[in-house]
């Protein structure tokens, strides 16, 4: 078996997609026989207070580094302010997340034999890099989202300069890296075509235990709360910034306005959630529409089961850039699916595959409009794509099979496991 470290910017307790998967994973990866040790931040982006209290970070070195637990597993976190606070702040916190982590890695006992770190950001792969240096170990790439593509794409990023710096940095991570994790096939197309050999690059996607996100009552202590049992429930939960392109929402609400039945949640946070609520107070949507912050993670899975659909969106520049990993759970969770993204998506293509739900152009809030209706007015037949969702997830996505691929990725490519099969091979 073998020492693997993981060099994440986000891990547990955060509240965040990354920090959930790289939590489980490393869970799994102990199970197997693995020594597992995290190298990662302070609870910044979502602060989740019940998995803070279960999971309590304690002073290292100050509160500039901090040490926790996590069932067994060392975990470091380095000081980051919250996420939406000054930028220059966190510009600076960024820097010294890399120079820290990498002297933590360099100076702590834990010898590993090799290096996981998932993307964003793209900065974390020189990161890998040098430890791996400096233990003569190699490193994966766990990539989650294609960097610099997607803020190119987004038009954030314009500077000619920079974007060639920083696509001559994704090369040099790339080659550096001994495997490439990607979570679908089209990312991998994309890194393909970017000059990688195909070997390098292995098709993980993220998952969802299955246990612990599976289908509930809609009659439950979150949906009574809100007074949504007796409504219709579109549900969004996640990130509210440019990239999920969520004022298509906000439309298709405003074109359902007089629809008394259905009615629009909203759970998280973003750079675009303000402008979405003040753009739903000058359209007049307070009866029809619900804006919550992000929801503790053991809330979650009644929070998908208040929902009798459930919402995922990509905005056309993104929507080669990978599967959004909430739609795992959502469908785990046995509720159907709109995904608002291109048609020749992966998104796209695992929802149609599943049968679980049904996809619309991003740029078309009049036919996501009809689909909701449709789906309100046929709810028995969207309740069977629901079972179908849930059906396909156990298949194909479950926590165990997806874990099992990393175990075996790590055996594939860490330093002790070679060595473990040449002694095989010698007695």
């Amino acid at each position: 078996m073998a020492n693997v470290l993981i060099l994440s910017l986000v891990f547990r307790p955060d509240n965040v997609s990354t920090a959930q998967i790289m939590g489980d994973l490393a869970l799994d990866l102990k199970e197997y026989g693995h020594n597992v040790f995290v190298l990662t931040t302070v609870p910044h982006y979502n602060i989740d207070t019940e998995a803070l209290a279960k999971q309590p970070l304690f002073n290292y070195l100050g509160k500039f580094v901090q040490r926790s637990n996590y069932q067994g597993i060392k975990v470091f976190h380095v000081w980051m302010p919250r996420k939406g606070k000054n930028k220059l702040l966190r510009i600076i916190a960024w820097i010294m997340f890399h120079i820290i982590s990498t002297l933590m890695g360099i100076l702590t006992r834990f010898k590993p034999d090799i290096i996981l770190a998932p993307s964003p950001p793209l900065t974390i792969g020189v990161s890998a890099w040098l430890l791996g240096c400096w233990h003569d170990c190699p490193f994966i790439y766990n990539v989650q989202e294609i960097y610099p593509d997607i803020a190119v794409n987004l038009g954030v990023l314009k500077n000619i300069i920079l974007i060639k710096i920083l696509q001559n940095l994704e090369s040099f991570v790339y080659r550096k890296a001994k495997a490439l994790a990607v979570i679908s096939d089209g990312m991998a197309n994309c890194i393909k075509r970017k000059g990688i050999p195909g070997k390098k690059i292995h098709v993980i996607p993220n998952f969802v235990d299955v246990e612990e996100f599976h289908p509930l009552p809609k009659d439950n202590e979150f949906s009574r709360k809100y007074g949504l049992n007796n409504k219709f429930v579109v549900s969004y939960a996640g990130n509210m910034g440019k990239p999920q392109g969520l004022d298509v929402l906000i439309q298709a609400a405003h074109i359902l306005r007089n629809e008394d039945k259905i009615h629009f949640l909203l759970m998280g946070s973003g750079s675009e959630k303000d402008a979405l609520i003040e753009k739903s107070k000058q359209l007049k949507l307070t009866n029809n529409i619900t804006f919550l912050p992000y929801q503790p993670y053991s809330l979650m899975a009644k929070a998908y089961a208040t929902a009798d659909v459930s919402f995922v969106s990509q905005v056309l520049e993104t929507s080669n850039d990978g599967i959004p990993s909430k739609v795992y759970r959502i469908m785990a969770c046995g509720r159907p699916v709109i995904a608002c993204t291109n048609e020749d998506s992966d998104l796209a293509f695992l929802i149609k595959k599943a049968e679980g739900g049904d996809v619309v152009n991003p740029n078309n809030p009049s036919k996501l409009a009809e689909t909701i209706q449709k789906a309100f007015s046929q709810h028995d037949i969207w309740i069977e794509k629901g079972r179908k969702a849930r059906k396909f997830i156990i298949e194909n996505y479950s926590r165990s099979i997806i874990s099992n691929l990393y175990n075996e990725l790590i055996l594939e490519n860490s330093v002790q496991s070679k060595k473990d099969i040449c002694l095989s091979r010698t007695k």
